[in-house]
C-alpha cells in the first residue's frame, strides 16, 4: 500500500515538474533567451531526465531486469506499454502521412487512416489472443513461450531469430528518428546528433532493464501527450477559435478540400506540373541510352567547370559546378538507377496538387469512372485493407510489445494494462488526422503564394539537416511560392509544425522533446528485447545453462551495446523513410510469430514441426516479396527485374501473403507429425483449451 502512494506521488510530482519547466521556458524565451539555448536545454533536460532514472532503477537481478520484477501496476504499465508503441514511426512520421497519403494514400502507396485503424485493432488482437495467456506462463522473453509450448529447441531458435531481425529493422528507424531530432535541437551534425540521443537509450536500458525502461517509458508519455496536445490545441485554437483539435478537424477538412480545389485550377500550378513532366519525360531519354547520356553530362559539366574558371568566377560557384561532376553516377547501372528515382518523384510532382490525393477523398480513382479510374480504386482500396490487416496481425507478433505485458502482478492486471495501453494510445490518435488537415491547411492558406525572398527561415534550417526531408524550387521563375513547388518528406511535418504554424520556438523544442521521447521510448524496448533474447534463449539456452543470474545480466548488457551501435551504423545511412522500415518490421512480425504464436494457444494440435516450418514459410514469403520489389535489390540484382507484384499489393504488406501461407503451413505439417509437446515442457493450466 505505501509502495502504491510513494508510486502515485512520485508520479504527480513528475508531471508537475515538467510543466512547470515547459512554462519555465516559455518566459526565458519571452526573456530573449535564444534558439539554440533553449533547444540545447531542452535536449540536455530531456535526456539527463531518463537517465536519472536509469541510474535510480540500476539492477543486476534477473528478474528485475527481464521483466521488472512482474510489479508494475496495470496503469503504469498501460502508460509504458502506450510510450513503447508510440515510436519515432507514430510521432514523427504519421501525421506526416496522413498530411501526404489522405485518407487511404494512392493507388502505388497505401496509408493515411490504415495506419491508425491497424494499430488500434492490432492492440484489441493482443488483448484477446495473447497478452493474458503469455503472463500466465511466467515467460522472460518470447523465445520462450515457443519452447514451452512446442518443446524441442527448434521452435526457440526460429523465434530467436526472427525476434533479432524484426527487433533490429525497427530499431533502424527509431535511431534515425532520433538522429534528426537531436540534430535539429542541438545544431549538430545527423550522426553525432544520433549518437548524442543514443546515450540516453544506453543509460536507461544498460543499466536498469526492464524496471528502469518500464519507468522511464512513463515520465516519456507524459512528454509526448504534452507534445502532441499543446501545440495541436493551439493551433486549432489559432485557426477555429477552439483549442479541442477534433473539433476543428471536421471544419477544417472542408476548407482544405475548397482549396485543393481551388489550386486544382490554378494556371501557375499547372504551369509547374507541365515542367515536372518535361524533366519526367527528360528522364525516360535518359534511362533508354544511359551510356550516351552519361556521357553527354560529364562532358556538359566538364565544359562547364572550365569556362567558370577561364572566367575567374568566385570560389563558391566553381565549388558548386565541381561538387556537380563529383556527384555524377560512376557507372551505367548507377545512372539508371538515379534517373529511375528522378523520374518517379518528377512524374509524382507533375501530377494535380504533386501527387498527393484530394484529403477529404476516401480512394483514388472512382468506382463509377472509367476503367481507368475503377482499377485505381480496386487497387487503393486492396493496399489499404491489406496494410491494415499487416499492421493489425503485426501488432500482435511484436516481441517488444508483448514483453511489456509479462511486467504486472497478475493475469488480470495484464488485462487492466492493455485497456489502460488502448486508452493511452487514442488520446493521441485522436488529435493526429486533426493536426495533419490544420497544418495542411496553413501550408494552403498562409505559405503558398509567398515570395521566395520572404520564405521562412525554418525552411533553410530544415534543408541543411538533411536535404531529402524537404526542397523548395522556383520551377517556373515566377519568384512565388507554388503548391507543386513545395516537397516536404513524411518525417518532417511534425517536427516542423510549431514553425510552420508560427507557434512560439519553445513549442518546437517541445515537439523535438516529444518526437525524441517517442523513438527513446521504443529504442529502449527493442533493445532490451534482443539483449535478453540472445542472452536467455542463445548463450543460456544453447551454451551454458548453468550460468548465473549475474553473468546473464552482463551479457545482456554486452549484447544490447553492440546492437545500439550496429543499428546506429545502419541507420546513418539513411536507409528509407521511418514509416515504411516500420511497416516492413510488422508484415515480418505477423507472417513470423502471429500463425505459430495463437495457434499453439488455441490449437492443441499444433506441432513444433508444424511451427518452425510455418515461421519459416511466412518470414521467407514475405521477406522475399519484399526484397524482389525492393528498387534497391533490383539494382544490385538486375536479373531480378521488377513488376513482381501479386495483385498489385505494395512490398510493405507482404505479410498478408506470409501469415496465410504460414498458417497453412504450419496446419499440414502439423497434421502430419506428433503435436504433443516433450514432457515436461507444457504445464495444466498454460493454455485455454
Amino acid at each position: 500500500m505505501k509502495r502504491r502512494y510513494l508510486i502515485h506521488a512520485l508520479f504527480g510530482l513528475y508531471v508537475v515538474g515538467t510543466v512547470l519547466f515547459v512554462l519555465a521556458m516559455v518566459w526565458a524565451e519571452r526573456q530573449g533567451l535564444s534558439r539554440e539555448w533553449l533547444g540545447g536545454i531542452c535536449l540536455t533536460g530531456s535526456i539527463v531526465s531518463y537517465a536519472l532514472i536509469g541510474v535510480y532503477c540500476r539492477t543486476t537481478q534477473m528478474d528485475e531486469y527481464y521483466v521488472a520484477g512482474r510489479s508494475v501496476p496495470a496503469f503504469y504499465n498501460g502508460m509504458a506499454s502506450a510510450a513503447d508503441w508510440m515510436s519515432a514511426a507514430t510521432f514523427i512520421s504519421l501525421a506526416g502521412g496522413l498530411y501526404l497519403q489522405g485518407f487511404s494514400g494512392n493507388a502505388l502507396q497505401a496509408g493515411g487512416f490504415a495506419y491508425l485503424l491497424g494499430w488500434t485493432g492490432g492492440f484489441c488482437l493482443v488483448a484477446f489472443l495473447a497478452a493474458p495467456y503469455l503472463r500466465r506462463m511466467q515467460l522472460l522473453t518470447i523465445p520462450q513461450f515457443f519452447e514451452k509450448r512446442y518443446g524441442g529447441d527448434w521452435p526457440r531458435r526460429i523465434s530467436m531469430l526472427a525476434t533479432i531481425l524484426v527487433t533490429f529493422i525497427y530499431m533502424v528507424a527509431q535511431i534515425y528518428g532520433v538522429g534528426l531530432i537531436a540534430s535539429r535541437l542541438s545544431g549538430v551534425r545527423f550522426e553525432i546528433g544520433m549518437l548524442l540521443g543514443l546515450s540516453g537509450v544506453l543509460v536507461c536500458s544498460f543499466l536498469g532493464g526492464m524496471r528502469a525502461v518500464t519507468w522511464t517509458q512513463v515520465a516519456q508519455y507524459v512528454i509526448l501527450l504534452l507534445a502532441f496536445v499543446v501545440p495541436a490545441s493551439m493551433l486549432a485554437y489559432h485557426q477555429m477559435g477552439t483549442p479541442w483539435a477534433a473539433v476543428a478537424y471536421g471544419q477544417q477538412i472542408d476548407k482544405v478540400n475548397s482549396l485543393e480545389l481551388h489550386l486544382l485550377a490554378s494556371g501557375q500550378e499547372q504551369e509547374v506540373a507541365d515542367l515536372y513532366g518535361q524533366r519526367a519525360q527528360l528522364d525516360l531519354q535518359r534511362i533508354q541510352d544511359a551510356r550516351t547520356s552519361l556521357q553527354r553530362d560529364r562532358v556538359q559539366l566538364l565544359r562547364q567547370l572550365q569556362e567558370l574558371k577561364d572566367a575567374n568566377a568566385d570560389t563558391s560557384t566553381i565549388f558548386a559546378a565541381s561538387h556537380a561532376l563529383s556527384q555524377l553516377p560512376r557507372t551505367e547501372s548507377e545512372a539508371r538507377a538515379q534517373w529511375r528515382a528522378s523520374y518517379a518523384a518528377n512524374h509524382s510532382y507533375s501530377q494535380p496538387l504533386a501527387g498527393m490525393p484530394f484529403s477529404a477523398q476516401a480512394f483514388a480513382g472512382s468506382p463509377h469512372g472509367s476503367a481507368e479510374e475503377q482499377r485505381a480504386f480496386e487497387v487503393s482500396r486492396r493496399n489499404f485493407l491489406a496494410l491494415m490487416f499487416c499492421l493489425m496481425v503485426g501488432t500482435l507478433g511484436l516481441p517488444h510489445l508483448l514483453t511489456r505485458f509479462f511486467t504486472t502482478p497478475s493475469v488480470a492486471q495484464t488485462r487492466s494494462s492493455v485497456a489502460w495501453a488502448l486508452l493511452f494510445i487514442a488520446l493521441l490518435y485522436l488529435v493526429v488526422p486533426a493536426l495533419a488537415v490544420l497544418l495542411k491547411y496553413q501550408i494552403m492558406h498562409d505559405l503558398v503564394g509567398t515570395r521566395f525572398g520572404q520564405l521562412p527561415q525554418w525552411i533553410g534550417l530544415w534543408s541543411r539537416v538533411d536535404p531529402g526531408l524537404l526542397s523548395v524550387e522556383d520551377i517556373n521563375h515566377d519568384g512565388v511560392l507554388q503548391f507543386g513547388e513545395l516537397h516536404i518528406n513524411a518525417d518532417l511535418i511534425m517536427l516542423a509544425m510549431p514553425e510552420i504554424a508560427g507557434l512560439p520556438y519553445v513549442i518546437s523544442a517541445l515537439v523535438a522533446a516529444g518526437g525524441l521521447a517517442a523513438a527513446l521510448s521504443t529504442a529502449d524496448g527493442l533493445l532490451l528485447t534482443m539483449g535478453t533474447t540472445i542472452a536467455h534463449d542463445g548463450y543460456y539456452r544453447e551454451i551454458n545453462p548453468k550460468a548465473p543470474e549475474i553473468r546473464l545480466v552482463m551479457l545482456s548488457k554486452l549484447v544490447l551495446l553492440v546492437m545500439a551501435l550496429a543499428a546506429a551504423y545502419v541507420a546513418a545511412h539513411r536507409p528509407g523513410e521511418i514509416l515504411a522500415l516500420v511497416s516492413a518490421s510488422f508484415s515480418l512480425a505477423a507472417a513470423t510469430f502471429a500463425p505459430a504464436m495463437v495457434m499453439g494457444i488455441f490449437w492443441r494440435k499444433a506441432s513444433g514441426q508444424g511451427a518452425v516450418a510455418g515461421m519459416v514459410a511466412g518470414c521467407a514469403v514475405t521477406a522475399g516479396y519484399m526484397a524482389v520489389n525492393s528498387t534497391r535489390m533490383q539494382h544490385w540484382f538486375p536479373w531480378l527485374g521488377g513488376g513482381h507484384l501479386w495483385w498489385d499489393i505494395q512490398p510493405i504488406s507482404a505479410g498478408v501473403f506470409g501469415v496465410p501461407v504460414g498458417v497453412l503451413v504450419l496446419v499440414l505439417v502439423s497434421l502430419i507429425t506428433p503435436h504433443m509437446p516433450e514432457p515436461g515442457h507444457q504445464e495444466e493450466g498454460d493454455f485455454p483449451i
